[in-house]
């Protein structure tokens, strides 16, 4: 029996900012993870001289600007740790490809972005100004607030006391949609087709369905903050996290599966491991999504949790791509996403994203060659794979691959002759892999659900606590280290630890 104060399982994001900065506070932390690598689903892999991301490749959080509150996190946790993560800025978030001829790149610049949105759509150029403008006034509102949590009522209590107009305003948007908003503003209806296509691009949902709050982080901080990239791939993160754990003396533990957490009395008192070792602790956090969490570590069925209580997000196909350099135009942007048809955007597989990181950092591919991540969406019912190396399976693999290969060539022509390597991936590879719920990336909310109904830090059994894209905020890095951050701030409670904002 290994007792510890604190046991985080997972090596997420999430669940590495919360290793990293209990035990820079001087609490024993031990973090297990079953790959054998950081990261989850921002860890990355190398091939033949590729360095190629799993999943994310576009960061938000690396801002130096002091007053951006709590939506430059990243570097106030590397700040905190005593860590440098170079990053290179990214001018451009995403260019879009659109129907019928409509592009737009979201330049970091918002005077450069808006007027090219203007110069598509000039009879709605105030209605356009007005929208943007009001995503920047939710951007104002919350960088003014340091991070903490919301369960902690002397945290909201103390907003309250010092900002009572910026909370009263903010509870007023929190209500809000983001398709409620723009309706509000815009009448031209492939202008509103843009926004779901700004609110898919990173919430996975049309605007009706994404809260105001949310998109007004992540759509104003792209000119506040902006995007970068980390040099060394998206595994550069969690590699320093996990130095930021190991500096203060804490344990990472790779290709280590857990297989339980043990409850007794509705209190989280350790975890067994699958090779039948136990630890105890007096805290656990879970870096798993909510239905692995309470369906397979919690054996008790008493706590499990319904899937039709949110809408379980889709999992990707994923193409990762070395390719000959020539392949790509001059000025070609590092993040694209391309719609064909406005009727199945949201089908699987009707949206096709895509990522060149390496445009941006050399570091990660061979000269004369760069990497491609090529992903759209897809579920675990789209694949079977009966055994290793099924024949069937490589196959539609294959048939996949080919397939949304010739579909990108409408912005990269003659690709598939330019491709050196290619790896694929199905969210059965995710489910394998990562250990996620159906390969799934967390719950999303439903139409009607506002964003403080999705599940927070705490849990119904005592001592058990929740990172990850399945907290508050939901999907995306710099939100599941937020769930991180504001985790931290309930244990400092916990733990009898002064609460320190980052």
């Amino acid at each position: 029996m290994t007792q510890h104060d604190l046991i985080v399982i997972g090596a997420g994001i999430g669940g590495l900012t919360v290793a990293a900065l209990m035990q820079e506070r001087g609490l024993s932390t031990i973090t297990f993870e079953q790959h054998t690598v950081p990261g989850g689903s921002a860890s990355l892999f190398r091939k033949k001289g590729y360095t190629f991301d799993a999943g994310a490749s576009m960061f938000y959080g690396f801002g130096t600007n002091e007053q951006s509150g709590s939506l430059n996190l990243h570097t106030r946790v590397f700040q905190r740790l005593g860590i440098l993560v170079p990053t290179i800025h990214d001018p451009v978030q995403i260019h879009y490809h659109l129907p019928d001829g409509f592009e737009v790149a979201t330049h970091y610049e918002r005077e450069k972005f808006l007027a090219e949105l203007i110069a598509r759509f000039p009879s709605e150029a105030d209605g356009i100004r007005k929208f943007y403008d009001e995503l920047e006034k939710v951007f104002d509102i919350i960088s003014t607030f340091p991070a903490g949590s919301l369960e902690d009522p002397r945290h909201l209590a103390w907003l309250a006391f010092k900002y009572p107009k910026k909370v009263a305003m903010l509870s007023y948007y929190t209500f809000k949609s983001m398709g409620e908003v723009a309706r509000s503003f815009i009448k031209n209806e492939e202008l509103l087709r843009f926004i779901d296509i700004e609110c898919e691009s990173w919430a996975l949902q049309d605007a009706n369905a994404t809260p105001f709050v949310n998109a007004g982080i992540c759509l104003a901080d792209r000119h506040r903050g902006g995007i970068h990239y980390p040099i060394g791939s998206s595994g550069a993160i969690a590699k320093a996290l996990v130095d930021g754990i190991r500096k203060f003396g804490g344990t990472v533990r790779f290709g280590q599966t857990v297989e339980e957490i043990i409850v007794k009395n509705g209190r989280a008192i350790g975890i067994r491991l699958a090779n039948g070792d136990t630890h105890y602790a007096k805290a656990i956090v879970s870096n798993a999504t909510i239905w692995d969490t309470f369906g397979y570590l919690v054996k008790d069925e008493r706590y499990r949790i319904d899937e039709s209580k949110f809408e379980v997000s889709p999992s990707w196909f994923q193409l990762h791509l070395g390719v000959d350099a020539a392949v790509f135009p001059e000025g070609f942007h590092v993040h694209h996403i391309i719609v064909e048809d406005w009727r199945t955007y949201r089908n699987l597989g009707g949206t096709i994203r895509l990522s060149a990181p390496s445009l941006l950092d050399r570091t990660c591919a061979p000269d004369d060659r760069h990497t491609l991540h090529i992903f759209t969406t897809s579920t675990v019912d789209e694949w079977k794979k009966r055994y290793p190396k099924d024949a069937e399976y490589e196959a539609a693999k294959a048939r996949a691959a080919e397939a949304l290969i010739r579909r990108t060539e409408k912005i990269l022509p003659n690709l598939s002759s330019a491709i050196e390597r290619c790896y694929a991936a199905t969210p059965l590879t995710h489910k394998r892999y990562l250990k996620r719920y159906k390969g799934s990336y967390g719950p999303l909310l439903k139409s009607g659900q506002i964003v403080l109904q999705k599940p927070q830090n705490s849990t119904p059994i005592k001592n058990l606590y929740a990172v990850g894209d399945s907290c508050f905020p939901g999907q995306g890095v710099i939100a599941v280290t937020y769930s991180g951050v504001s985790c931290v701030h309930l244990l400092c409670r916990k733990f009898g630890l002064p609460v320190e904002y980052l």
